[in-house]
């Protein structure tokens, strides 16, 4: 008789153990799926940028390659 209202008890405990972890976990999900959202448009501001830098070296090349063409010429 002992063991079994242990072991019912034990029962119980573990039930609501597992019911108040269940919306701990979809909380977690969410969380995690709006980081990867942040994470993932921080990327693309970064990629953007980093193109703009790109786009930005090409210029600066193409104005010393004329700078060093108009050089060469005199």
């Amino acid at each position: 008789m002992k063991n079994s209202f242990k072991f019912a008890f034990l029962g119980l405990a573990l039930t609501v153990a597992f019911a108040s972890c269940g919306g701990a976990e979809t909380k977690t999900n969410a969380a995690a799926d709006s980081a990867a959202a942040l994470v993932d448009s921080a990327a693309t501001v970064l990629d953007s940028a980093a193109n703009k830098v790109d786009s930005a070296a090409a210029k600066v090349d193409s104005a010393a390659a004329k700078v060093d063409s108009a050089v060469t010429k005199k």
